[in-house]
Formats: C-alpha cells, sequence, structure tokens
C-alpha cells in the first residue's frame, strides 16, 4: 500500500508540474503581406520560438517600463548604431519622451555631430579592399563609408566653434551641460543629441574622451581654457540613481555603455526592468555577453525584475521591438478611453 500510495503521489507531482509551466501552446501563422507591424509582433508572440518570443516580451517589458511612472527609464547604446540609419529612431525615442537619461559612448556624440551638422555617410560594403579606401581617404564602418572630411575634420570644426562661444560664458561645464549646448546648435530633426536638448535628458558618457569630440576638448582645453568636469556627471547620475524610487533600461550592446549603467543601478539594488540586444555570447566571459542573471548575482539587477535578452542586430531587431511596444501602449491606451 505505500510502495503505492508514493506512486500515486509521485504521478500526482508530475501532473501538477506539468501543469504549471505547459500554458501556452505554440501557434502557426502565415504571412499575406498586408499584416501590419502590431499583427507581425502579436504573431512573433504566439510562434514563441526562437528570437521571436523574445522580441516580443522585450516590447512587452517596455511598454510596463514606460507606464510605470514610478521608474526612472535610461537609454544605453553603443556609437556604433550612430552612423546607421538607426540613429533617427533612437532620436525619436528620445523626443518622444520614453526615457530620462542616456549612457552612450563618445562615438555617438562623434557621429550626431559629423551628420547632424551636414556630413554624409554613404552606404558600402563589408567587402570592399581596406588598403584602397585608406589611399583614397574613406574610413569603413562595417559596410558604412564615411569619408575622412565627414568624421574628425568635421567634429572638429563644429566642436572648435562652440567651445569658443562657451568660453565666453564660463569656462567650466559639466560633461551632460557641454552635450546640451552641442544639441542647441544641431539643426537636423534626426539628431539625438538635439532631441536631449529639447527634452533636457542627460546625456552621460563614462568613456567621454575615446572619441574625436573628447579629443577635440583636451586640445582645446590649454589654448582657450575650456574645463570639463566629469566628476559633475557622475554626481549627477548618483543624485538620479538615488532619488528613483525604481530604475528600468534597455541596453543595446555592451562595452563601457552597458556597464556604466549596471554598475550605478547596483547603488538602488539593481534594475527593475531590464531589456538587453545584444549579439555578444556569455561563454567566454565578458560583461557584453554576461546575461541579467549574472548581474543579479552583483546586485546590479534585482531577482524579481523583468527581463529578457534578445539576440541580433540591433538596426533590424530594434525597430521591431519599437513598434511592438508603441502597438501595446496605444492598446492600453484604448482600454483605458474605453473604460
Amino acid at each position: 500500500m505505500n510502495q503505492g500510495g508514493v506512486a500515486v503521489a509521485e504521478k500526482d507531482f508530475v501532473e501538477e508540474a506539468k501543469r504549471s509551466i505547459l500554458k501556452e501552446k505554440i501557434q502557426d501563422y502565415r504571412v499575406t503581406g498586408e499584416e501590419s507591424l502590431c499583427d507581425l509582433i502579436d504573431n512573433f508572440e504566439k510562434a514563441h520560438g526562437f528570437m521571436a518570443g523574445h522580441v516580443a516580451r522585450a516590447s512587452r517589458i517596455i511598454s510596463e517600463m514606460v507606464l510605470d511612472e514610478k521608474t526612472f527609464k535610461i537609454l544605453s547604446f553603443t556609437g556604433n548604431l550612430v552612423a546607421t540609419g538607426l540613429r533617427g529612431v533612437i532620436a525619436q525615442l528620445l523626443k518622444e519622451g520614453f526615457f530620462n537619461a542616456v549612457i552612450t559612448t563618445c562615438g555617438t556624440v562623434d557621429h550626431d555631430i559629423a551628420r547632424g551638422s551636414g556630413a554624409s555617410y554613404y552606404k558600402g560594403d563589408w567587402g570592399f579592399d581596406d588598403a584602397f579606401l585608406k589611399a583614397i581617404e574613406v574610413h569603413r564602418l562595417g559596410n558604412i563609408l564615411i569619408p575622412v572630411e565627414n568624421y574628425g575634420l568635421a567634429v572638429e570644426k563644429f566642436s572648435r566653434k562652440m567651445f569658443e562661444e562657451l568660453v565666453v560664458q564660463k569656462k567650466r561645464w559639466s560633461g551632460y551641460e557641454l552635450l546640451w549646448e552641442a544639441g542647441r546648435r544641431i539643426r537636423d530633426e534626426n539628431s539625438i543629441l538635439k532631441a536631449a536638448f529639447e527634452r533636457k535628458i542627460p546625456i552621460f558618457l563614462p568613456g567621454f574622451y575615446d572619441g574625436a569630440f573628447g579629443s577635440q576638448v583636451i586640445f582645446n582645453s590649454s589654448t582657450i581654457g575650456l574645463e570639463v568636469d566629469l566628476a559633475e556627471d557622475e554626481k549627477k547620475l548618483a543624485e538620479i540613481v538615488f532619488s528613483s524610487e525604481k530604475l528600468g533600461a534597455l541596453i543595446i550592446g555592451g562595452g563601457i555603455s552597458k556597464h556604466h549603467t549596471i554598475w550605478w543601478a547596483q547603488f538602488k539594488e539593481g534594475l527593475d526592468y531590464a531589456v538587453y540586444l545584444t549579439t555578444a555570447v556569455e561563454y567566454d566571459g565578458s560583461l557584453s555577453g554576461a546575461h541579467p542573471r549574472e548581474a543579479v548575482s552583483w546586485g546590479k539587477i534585482k531577482p524579481t525584475s523583468k527581463t529578457v535578452v534578445v539576440y541580433g542586430d540591433a538596426t533590424v531587431l530594434l525597430p521591431l521591438i519599437v513598434a511592438g511596444f508603441k502597438c501595446i501602449l496605444r492598446k492600453e491606451k484604448g482600454s483605458a478611453g474605453e473604460t
């Protein structure tokens, strides 16, 4: 009897365990060419495997984070994306008020200033001969081509003129104030710096001097007396973290911008929302490839936080995620209006 009772109990346990996880069935879908992006994201959620489900979950987490008025929202991304047309999408996210602060690299500022001041970037190919490109003075960033004069020289010209104007007002500037001043002078509606200035969204560059703009600060400091107080940036970031009730972040790519975001979050016991969009893998132990669960062990993400990792090229997947969470927000707004 005892053995029979144990067998029944084990069977009941197995059945209960199965019911606890086998809740939603995979659903097939078809493509007609007439679907909206909202329909597509809904189909991703139904299909689930493999990254489709992650894209849909990322949209849901971000929509919840955006609607959570208690959450301070950080957008973190790498500068290479700003050399692509995705720059306009990133600027849009700031312009429409979805995020409260940006943590990124100096490359973001370089590309945004260059393109924002009228310099053009061009379509290229991964297979171009780089020795040939160097001979004709064209930089290659992946499959993007940048004439030499449209990068470093464009940033230098813009920065020097701005610095000369600013030192008349005062000599010492914080980094984020300096970037607001850059945004003030850019007329391009697709500019990230312009959007940040108009919304008064602080942009933090933990690697401030790792690029053309930062170098120009160094080159001009001794001649015109410009001073940049980066400690003020960190004090501002600390003030944001400690005064926020909750923290959330969309982190695109890895490196210093990702780490700086989660590093400061640990002083508030970690992020409450975290969406990672990356191509980096975790098996080499890199920070760029590390999953949110690893950040939990450091106190950089809360054990109770809502998280997802989406693997893939941000130039393809970020627009889908943005479309997805905007669809959800519209539905939520419609439901609220009905009630």
